[in-house]
């Protein structure tokens, strides 16, 4: 009896020995490829916009930043997101093509998009803010953010920022 579960035990260590190896083999050939850096920058010609007063009870708000690539290479716009699930964010290219509905990760939006901003183009960032998203409790100043993660070495990670001070 003993001698059974010695070859029971000898054949578990195997198998997870064995399914370990394929695992590390796999990981260590799948590696995604590096990703390519740009030169390049996105300059935002306004990063911050005040609202003013809004009453919560008027519906949503929205703004559009500029976004321009004056640099001489191409800047890829890799993922989009918003600090609070009442900002939600759009993005629209030189072609007309809108992409998003852009949010807060982890509540149901996309975040990636991949899109390219190239050499002299510029692109419209359309920040929406739902003041009543929060309920009675959310008057008074709200302070909301749009990121943009990019592959630009000198500018990864945008910031746009706008902020309103909300009534009943």
């Amino acid at each position: 009896m003993k001698k059974n579960k010695n070859i029971i035990l000898y054949s578990t260590i195997s198998v997870v020995a064995l399914a370990l190896i394929v695992w590390f083999v796999n990981a260590a050939t799948n590696k995604p490829e590096p990703m390519a850096y740009s030169q390049g920058r996105i300059s935002i010609e306004e990063s911050n916009f005040d609202f003013g007063t809004i009453n919560m009870n008027n519906g949503n708000v929205t703004h559009e930043f500029r976004l321009a690539n004056d640099s001489s290479e191409v800047v890829k716009i890799q993922k989009a997101y918003t600090s609070c699930m009442c900002t939600t964010a759009f993005i629209t290219d030189n072609a007309g093509i809108r992409y998003g509905a852009f949010g807060m990760a982890g509540h149901g939006l996309q975040n990636n998009i991949d899109v390219e901003l190239m050499p002299g183009e510029t692109m419209m960032l359309e920040a929406v803010f739902d003041p009543a998203a929060h309920g009675p409790s959310g008057v008074g100043l709200a302070q909301r953010y749009v990121y943009l993660e990019t592959n630009s070495a000198k500018s990864p990670k945008l910031e746009i920022s706008f902020q309103a001070m909300v009534t009943r």
